[in-house]
């Protein structure tokens, strides 16, 4: 009985903090996982535990199932941060500080479950990228 209380808890968290979301920081976020290299089964292991940074590039992306094709260590870590900064990941910290691994957020919960059965993302539009490249434009001139 406390098992079902505490997933109903961590449910009724999961939309509270999603509703603070508006619908476009939501599409900005949808678009944002489409436009990645990535495949939806990092975001499925993002979901249960941290990611290290090394396990998602390169061969051990691919062999993971994290990428289609290999991408260097910059690469990936620059489309991690873009995640980050749209409210899909979060830099997971240990009694240390802040480690190389990475986790989903809430609003990542949100749309994993949209798309967990798939094994790949929608493929963005032409449109889809040029937004997600503008928005990452506007963005990185505050930061």
């Amino acid at each position: 009985m406390l098992g079902k209380d505490l997933e109903n808890s961590q449910v009724q968290d999961r939309s509270a903090s999603i509703s603070a979301h508006t619908p476009q920081n939501i599409k900005r976020a949808e678009i944002a996982l489409r436009c990645s290299p990535f495949a939806v089964k990092l975001f499925a292991d993002m979901a249960v535990q941290g990611v290290s940074l090394r396990g998602i590039c390169g061969n051990e992306g691919i062999k993971n199932g994290y990428l289609h094709e290999s991408r260097n260590l910059i690469v990936v870590e620059n489309a991690l941060l873009w995640l980050i900064q749209v409210g899909i990941l979060r830099r997971e910290v240990d009694g240390q500080g802040i480690t190389d691994s990475f986790r989903l957020t809430p609003m990542g919960h949100l749309l994993l479950e949209k798309w967990q059965i798939q094994t790949n993302f929608p493929h963005p539009s032409f449109g889809d990228r040029l937004q997600n490249f503008w928005a990452q434009i506007q963005l990185s001139r505050f930061f």
